[in-house]
C-alpha cells in the first residue's frame, strides 16, 4: 500500500515539473529559473522513486526489488 501511495506522489511531482516548465514559456523574464526548478522537481521525483523501489517494494510483499531474472 505504501509503495503505490508514494509512487502516486512521484507521478504528481513529475506533473508539477511539467506545469512549472509550461509556465516558463509564458514568463520569459524568469523562464531560466523556472526550467531549472522544474528539473530539480523531476530529479527529486526520480530519487524518491528509486528510494521506494529499493526500500519499500520488497517490504510490501511484492518480492525483492532487485529480483534476479534469468538472462
Amino acid at each position: 500500500m505504501a509503495f503505490e501511495t508514494i509512487m502516486a506522489e512521484v507521478d504528481q511531482l513529475n506533473l508539477v515539473g511539467d506545469r512549472i516548465e509550461g509556465l516558463a514559456e509564458n514568463h520569459l523574464p524568469v523562464s531560466e529559473a523556472l526550467i531549472s526548478i522544474a528539473g530539480n522537481v523531476r530529479a527529486t521525483a526520480t530519487v524518491l522513486a528509486i528510494l521506494v523501489e529499493t526500500k519499500l517494494r520488497g517490504s510490501d510483499g511484492r518480492g525483492s526489488p532487485l529480483s534476479k531474472k534469468p538472462i
